[in-house]
């Protein structure tokens, strides 16, 4: 069966955002939050700065009809810029 998924993008916040689509959508993760500070140092890169390892790696969150919500953090001290509205 075809399922549809939608990535989420913001700047500092995802985990506080997908906390509360779980709480509207009264589901749970499909696997725990993965932070930044969990994986491995990526080699060649420099580590994350300490201020970035709670924020959110990967999340996965079912809604309804099986959508799933999937987001990440995507700070500018790691080179991102997030523009509300195309954060898709």
């Amino acid at each position: 069966m075809a399922r549809v998924t939608t990535y989420l993008n913001f700047p500092r916040s995802t985990g506080e955002a997908f906390l509360v689509y779980k709480s509207v959508f009264k589901t749970e993760f499909v696997t725990p939050i993965l932070r930044l500070g969990a994986g491995p140092p990526c080699p060649g890169r420099p580590p994350t700065a300490a201020a970035d390892t709670q924020l959110v790696m990967h999340v996965a969150h079912p809604t309804l009809s099986g959508h799933v919500l999937t987001g990440s953090d995507a700070p500018e001290s790691m080179g991102h810029q997030v523009d509300v509205g195309d954060n898709i």
